[in-house]
């Protein structure tokens, strides 16, 4: 686990981290700005990176969780 240990505590109101809503909260910046198509992970995880010290691995299990399935 890197970064502050507050971004892994789970939000009382819907269960989400803070890492986890940066996540949802950037891909749907993204999409916006890609006109609804969809978001490939490694520009993700590039964006995601500028806002949360999260390393690869991390963020892929983060993903995974948010998703229900690895992605590939």
């Amino acid at each position: 686990m890197t970064g502050d240990p507050r971004d892994h505590i789970p939000d009382v109101r819907d269960g989400l981290t803070r890492a986890e809503r940066i996540i949802l909260h950037t891909l749907h910046q993204l999409e916006r700005e890609r006109g609804g198509r969809s978001v490939p992970t490694a520009m993700l995880y590039g964006y995601v990176v500028e806002r949360l010290d999260i390393g690869p691995n991390e963020f892929q299990d983060l993903l995974t969780r948010l998703v229900g399935r690895r992605v590939p």
